[in-house]
């Protein structure tokens, strides 16, 4: 399988997501992304799984998935 995206920062700061996809860094708002995100425990939050290829992100305690690219808001 084809890697997509090269995710090496995945952190939360308080309302805010903060990823490094590709070499660049960014900061997004959890309420533009998800209401389970904003409302889950600092615990659910950081128990998240990146696919192998890059594409998303899971978060198997929320039943949550996010593309990577609906994150940094590529199409």
């Amino acid at each position: 399988m084809a890697k997509i995206h090269n995710i090496s920062l995945i952190k939360f700061d308080s309302d805010f997501l903060i990823l490094e996809v590709d070499g660049t860094t960014f900061k997004v708002k959890l309420s533009d992304l998800s209401k389970k995100l904003t409302n889950a425990s600092i615990t659910d939050r950081n128990n998240f799984i990146v696919t192998d290829s890059g594409y998303g992100i899971h978060w198997p305690s929320l039943d949550e998935d996010i593309s990577i690219d609906g994150i940094i808001g590529r199409t």
